[in-house]
């Protein structure tokens, strides 16, 4: 491979922010342009010489920026930040197309979207299309990747499926359940786009890409509520539907904004599938092949079944999967997870602190309101769940050992303590509790995780706080006093 300079437009957003480090890992030198390099200052990966300020409006910074550059990835969209987004990415287009010439740059590659030809478009795909053509005509050797829903946390359009299909077991929908998409995993499009940069290519043209399987909308919010644990939903087709109530409707019941909603659902009135696959002369695919739309699912709902709920720049390496979320990621993009954490000093031993947690369950109960935990066991046993359940290993638990109704998920001797939650509730829940070396003493960390399924698991949640707020710190503050009794 000929190490190439890229310089990536949009490493801030959702596309940009997963390239860029792959890039690097691939061997290339990348210069990440951003109008606030303050928002990658955290990023592993983004040094001094490597982000630098730009915007797409300034022809002055475009020029400085380029010098020097082989590749440019053009993957800065406005849909959603302008109420002219048209014009806007008109004008960007035309500013980097430009820029590009003077600095003598050899290759633009720029992310479109699958769509059919002779049909009226939305704003959206127009906007992609009209982009595409402007980059093309620059006389610069130009690849167009066409992508339909990327599947990853993060991405606008499959963060739309997900919260509708999250929040919503019966919804009215427009005909456009009926019309069929192609989904490609981020995890392929990662690929797409790293090739691009040397991939040899015959002229400047379009490109499909898309995974293996086409479904209609409807289907793919079928699957995605089998692999998120919920049950099948009931889609009611309204035929006068029109985008702009259906807009307004996905802003009531879901947190994508309305800016950014109403084009992607007006872009959902047509099909987006490949209509040629001459990507695969040019661009093999990976190693292992195309992931399935179900393996990319499992891949962005991950984080689930590992509780893990941080979202840092050590996500962005290139040898962790793409679907994992940034913190450049936008606020309402991911599950409805939340989190409740509370810690408190002890003058007691790390030592004797760990006997007390590795000692819950069973007959040592749970130090917090036991008739509480036993009134919520009753009602859980009504409800199909393990009820009371009175048991624990005897000596320190074990991974899978349960301890009453809970099961222990990891163990970390003398450090930290996981359990899931195996009672019935529209969610999946965690105590995970931390015991922590501090100063002569020590400090006891206490969080609980819930991820929450659908609209139920909101009420759930918010129903249930008060009763945590409770039981959790006064659960805390007898450990403690258990663990400072035994020293």
């Amino acid at each position: 491979m000929n190490p190439r300079t890229c310089l990536v437009t949009g490493a801030t957003g959702y596309i940009g922010g997963r390239l860029a480090p792959r890039l690097i890992a691939a061997g290339h030198t990348v210069r990440a342009l951003a109008r606030t390099p303050e928002k990658l200052a955290d990023a592993p990966w983004a040094g001094d010489d490597v982000v630098v300020k730009g915007d797409l409006s300034d022809r002055d910074s475009l020029d400085r920026a380029f010098q020097g550059v082989d590749v440019v990835y053009h993957l800065v969209h406005s849909m959603g930040l302008s109420e002219d987004f048209m014009a806007e990415e008109r004008e960007s287009a035309t500013n980097v197309a430009k820029a590009a010439q003077h600095a003598g740059v050899s290759r633009i590659v720029y992310l479109s979207g699958l769509h059919p030809t002779g049909k009226d478009l939305s704003q959206h795909l127009t906007s992609r299309v009209e982009v595409g053509e402007i980059l093309m005509a620059s006389g610069i050797e130009t690849i167009v990747l066409q992508a339909g829903v990327v599947i990853g946390t993060g991405s606008a359009s499959f963060e739309l499926i997900r919260h509708l299909t999250d929040r919503l077991p019966v919804m009215t929908t427009p005909r456009w359940v009926h019309n069929t998409i192609q989904p490609i995993s981020v995890h392929d499009a990662m690929h797409y786009l790293v090739e691009a940069a040397t991939a040899d290519v015959p002229e400047s043209r379009t490109w499909d890409i898309g995974g293996t399987e086409v479904f209609e909308y409807g289907d793919m919010m079928q699957i995605y509520a089998e692999a998120a644990g919920l049950r099948r939903r009931r889609m009611i087709v309204l035929p006068y539907l029109t985008p702009s109530i259906a807009s307004r409707w996905v802003r009531l019941v879901t947190p994508v904004p309305g800016g950014l909603a109403r084009p992607l659902i007006e872009s959902l009135e047509c099909d987006a599938v490949m209509h040629d696959h001459d990507i695969d002369t040019v661009i093999p695919r990976p190693e292992g092949g195309l992931q399935t739309y179900r393996e990319a699912l499992d891949a962005a709902l991950d984080r689930v079944r590992r509780a893990d709920t941080d979202n840092d720049w050590s996500n962005a390496d290139a040898s962790v999967a793409a679907a994992e979320p940034l913190p450049s990621d936008p606020t309402w993009a991911g599950e409805d997870v939340f989190t409740d954490t509370r810690s408190l000093s002890s003058s007691a031993t790390p030592e004797a602190l760990w006997d007390v947690v590795e000692g819950l369950g069973g007959e040592n109960g749970w130090y917090s309101l036991e008739s509480a935990w036993t009134a919520r066991a009753l009602i859980d046993s009504v409800a199909g769940g393990p009820g009371v359940r009175r048991t624990r290993p005897s000596g320190t638990p074990e991974v899978g050992d349960a301890l009453d109704w809970w099961r222990v998920e990891a163990i970390e001797p003398g450090a930290l303590l996981r359990l899931r939650a195996e009672t019935k509730m529209p969610g999946t829940a965690w105590l995970e509790l931390r015991v922590v070396p501090d100063g002569s003493g020590s400090r006891l960390e206490q969080k609980t995780i819930f991820y929450a399924r659908g609209l139920a698991g909101l009420a759930h949640w918010y129903g249930q706080l008060p009763f945590h707020k409770v039981v959790f710190s006064r659960m805390l503050h007898n450990i403690v006093a258990k663990a400072e009794s035994r020293s």
